[in-house]
């Protein structure tokens, strides 16, 4: 059996915020109120353009810390509430929304521009957090070879157990990765907790034929699958984002006509990830922070998106790039867990993943 598999020594344990980090944060709030500290994920990016039409048209310019994965975007803030390392944060996800606004991170603001968002996302009522965008973790699939093997796409989760899958799966660890936290949950809504046939009991078939665990999304998608641009991988089926056949398209040089990753939205196949913004507390640029949060419900950097992060924007009116409108599928019916369940839960959960899959 195949694995690429680091052992956490504690599901709970998270990185503790660098000195440099918070003494760039303290440094720069002390200086004035034209500069606005963005604290982020790795993933985060907007075109320059766009940026620059925030700083013309507020005067605020922003610096932005990227602090790893969605998760330790989160853990790091919770430690650093008192002395925070910035001013708003960005990309924290329905998977880890219950245990931010339990650390009471954010203040509440409910911007004008919040009626433009479609209500599915609003998930919280106070509007400590504002949503942003949203994705769907999706299998994806390395198209010629299921068309070289005459091999039928999986239909089903259940699917990916049976011997004509075996070898073909790459996931990622959801200990450590936002996708594979996504993709885990998935299957505790699809299978439960108690019965005769269980999420862990899933996870063993699974493991029985010989899927392949990475540690994050880079490997599983660029090391592991073989759909991806230049990729020496060999297993045609990964969790990954339904935008990220449009990616493969966009990036190539040049354009196929056809994608050559396709994504499998089937009802029960998919999780939908919401991303959120909030005003961090202990703030000293409350007003910079609430015209950044308008800003990131702005038409222009809403209808930015698709092509800098391949999310969808939750304002239903900005438009779509072709690229997106052709080649992202949509699901009918995502799934998605309330976020309190999540956050009661998902050490339970992971611990219990942990025990039954990595042995």
């Amino acid at each position: 059996m195949s694995k690429a598999i680091h052992i956490p020594i504690s599901i709970s344990r998270i990185i503790v915020p660098t000195i440099c980090l918070l003494l760039t944060a303290v440094l720069v709030r002390a200086q004035d109120q034209t500069t606005l500290m963005l604290v982020t994920h790795d993933s985060f990016n907007a075109s320059e353009t766009v940026l620059a039409q925030f700083q013309e048209e507020t005067g605020i310019t922003l610096e932005i810390i990227r602090l790893g994965d969605a998760g330790t975007v989160v853990n790091q803030s919770i430690l650093s509430r008192e002395n925070p390392l910035g001013d708003v944060l960005f990309g924290v996800d329905n998977t880890f929304l219950g245990r931010a606004l339990d650390a009471d991170l954010f203040i509440s603001y409910e911007s004008p521009l919040i009626d433009t968002v479609a209500d599915e996302f609003k998930l919280d009522p106070e509007f400590r957090v504002t949503p942003i965008n949203y994705g769907d973790i999706a299998l994806n699939y390395d198209r010629s070879y299921f068309e070289e093997n005459d091999l039928e796409l999986p239909s089903s989760l259940q699917d990916l157990t049976l011997p004509a899958y075996r070898s073909l799966l790459v996931v990622q660890n959801p200990a450590t990765s936002s996708p594979g936290l996504a993709f885990l949950l998935l299957t505790i809504m699809q299978f439960g907790t108690d019965g005769d046939y269980t999420y862990l009991d899933y996870w063993q078939d699974l493991v029985a034929n010989d899927i392949y665990i990475s540690d994050d999304w880079t490997d599983a998608y660029y090391n592991q699958f073989s759909g991806s641009a230049g990729s020496l991988g060999t297993r045609p089926l990964v969790v990954s984002y339904a935008s990220s056949p449009p990616a493969e398209v966009y990036f190539a040089d040049p354009q196929p006509e056809v994608a050559p990753t396709g994504s499998i939205v089937a009802d029960g196949m998919v999780f939908r990830q919401i991303e959120f913004a909030g005003i961090l507390q202990g703030t000293d640029n409350i007003e910079g922070a609430k015209q950044f949060i308008d800003f990131l419900l702005s038409m222009p950097f809403q209808e930015d998106m698709p092509l800098q992060m391949f999310v969808f924007p939750v304002n239903p009116e900005a438009a779509l790039p072709e690229v997106f409108t052709q080649y992202a599928l949509l699901p009918q019916a995502p799934m998605m867990m309330d976020s309190g369940e999540i956050d009661e839960n998902r050490e339970a959960w992971l611990q219990e993943w942990v025990e039954t899959v990595i042995r």
